[in-house]
């Protein structure tokens, strides 16, 4: 499965059509944290033929995306060292709040995170919100943009007498 951005131009019921299990969230995510292969957390090993992934079976309590790294002898899915980890709420409500928060422009209120996403709680919404933002904050991204950048509104300038309050550009 080729795994799309969640760019611009993705509706709601798009977003639900598209993770409406949590294996293709969790393929999803994969496509996203492991773009040239699999990494083990916990050796940093990129080796692909150190890898085995176990076949998901309750019976035995293999989940589904479990990973076996024989060069450090550990278990691993793709969610440990993220916001997700030793998370009980499904991965595809994750992605879906993780989208409803960052594409609002006035941002989300926890009750209604619940009420969108059919949470247990309010403290189950509030947790997952505080794990999004936190992970918003962390500085990530060392690198410029660079490319074509688009931005809705933005004020260039200054105060000039005589000549309005500035320049104001829409760029499109």
């Amino acid at each position: 499965m080729k795994t799309k951005s969640l760019l611009k131009d993705i509706t709601l019921i798009q977003l639900f059509d598209r993770f409406d299990t949590d294996e293709k969230a969790r393929k999803h995510l994969e496509g996203v944290l492991w773009k040239n292969g699999v990494i083990c957390p916990h050796c940093n090993c990129n080796d692909q033929t150190k890898f085995a992934e176990r076949t998901a079976n309750p019976e035995k309590k293999i989940r589904a995306g479990l990973r076996f790294c024989s060069n450090c002898k550990s278990q691993f899915t793709v969610t440990i060292g993220t916001v997700f980890e030793d998370s009980k709420i499904p991965l595809r409500k994750w992605l879906i709040a993780w989208y409803m928060l960052c594409s609002s422009k006035k941002g989300i209120s926890s009750l209604q995170l619940q009420r969108n996403l059919e949470l247990g709680s309010y403290r189950t919404a509030l947790f997952m919100a505080h794990r999004i933002r936190h992970a918003l904050k962390e500085n990530g991204y060392s690198e410029k943009l660079s490319g074509t950048i688009e931005a809705d509104e933005c004020f260039i300038g200054g105060v000039s007498t005589g000549k309005g309050t500035g320049i104001h550009y829409l760029f499109l």
